[in-house]
């Protein structure tokens, strides 16, 4: 043993011991990277955080003060923003919350079926058909927002909520179906050859073993849907004209007059409002949101 040591004396480097090497201790390192996250998250959130107070605020006061300091309190702007416009806020909320619902349906049910035939199935020009499918990714809605429009026009879909909710039925949505493709893969084909010698085809395997399975990458694609559709803007405006089906975003919209003095501290509250279903949304489905892009290989 004290030959083999003298041997590899040469070859196994000496620990320095001086404290420019040892570097600094963990828990000082833990300090310095939590602080420094923290600094970042308050840089992050300050537009959400003085849109909060300026909803709290008088007109006058909203940009003359643009610090998060309260030096008075207007909580009168959340009742006057609720019934600011020709209806009632709620009533936007619902309009909303109705094509949310639509929406989510139409994914869930769309997306999971396209995404187990381009996983499972075999057909002619599979692959072929599946990058036609990703190359719709590439397309921005202003591609598409024309000839959509004709032929909801031509259908008499206009001004109602079936232009937003009917294309999801047809999985139109190709990020969700990629997704669902790249989780299904995941999945082991054993269990699809015991049920097929159970004697159970396609559609009680997806029914009764993939969809049961497929609960991460579900939720995944109800709380994107949910966060893209509530938020979306140009869509509800181009086909939503009549004042009683605007949603949440064109119903915002609305607080801003150019003829008249707007209403800062109305729209900030009723902003707050809608941002509410959002933060509840994702504070519930967060795990299965993170579980979810994690088992489908998109990180």
């Amino acid at each position: 043993m004290t030959d083999l040591r003298d041997r590899l004396a040469p070859v196994i480097p000496a620990e320095d011991p001086s404290p420019a090497r040892a570097g600094l201790p963990p828990a000082i390192r833990s300090t310095i990277k939590h602080t420094g996250l923290m600094i970042l998250t308050l840089v992050m959130l300050y537009p959400v955080l003085w849109m909060v107070v300026s909803s709290l605020r008088s007109n006058n006061a909203i940009f003359r003060s643009p610090g998060l300091v309260l030096s008075d309190l207007e909580l009168q702007n959340y009742g006057e923003g609720w019934n600011a416009l020709s209806s009632p806020f709620g009533h936007f909320l619902l309009n909303s919350a109705i094509v949310v619902v639509g929406c989510i349906i139409g994914n869930l049910v769309s997306c999971s079926m396209a995404a187990y035939a381009f996983a499972r199935l075999e057909f002619s020009g599979k692959r072929l058909w599946f990058a036609i499918m990703l190359g719709t990714i590439m397309l921005p809605i202003h591609v598409l927002i024309v000839p959509q429009y004709i032929m909801f026009s031509n259908l008499g879909w206009v001004n109602t909520f079936l232009p937003l909710i009917v294309p999801k039925l047809l999985a139109t949505d190709a990020f969700f179906v990629f997704l669902m493709v790249q989780f299904i893969r995941g999945l082991p084909r054993e269990l699809d050859e015991a049920a097929r010698i159970d004697g159970a085809g396609h559609p009680r395997i997806f029914l009764r073993v993939i969809l049961p399975l497929m609960l991460p990458a579900l939720a995944t694609t109800t709380i994107f849907t949910f966060i893209w559709t509530w938020n979306d803007f140009f869509s509800q405006l181009i086909y939503l004209t009549d004042p009683d089906m605007y949603t949440v975003p064109v119903a915002l919209r609305s607080f801003v007059d150019a003829t008249v003095a707007t209403s800062w501290g109305s729209m900030f509250a009723m902003s707050v409002v809608s941002l509410l279903p959002i933060f509840l949304a994702f504070l519930i489905g967060q795990r299965y949101l993170i579980k979810g892009i994690a088992t489908t290989g998109i990180k």
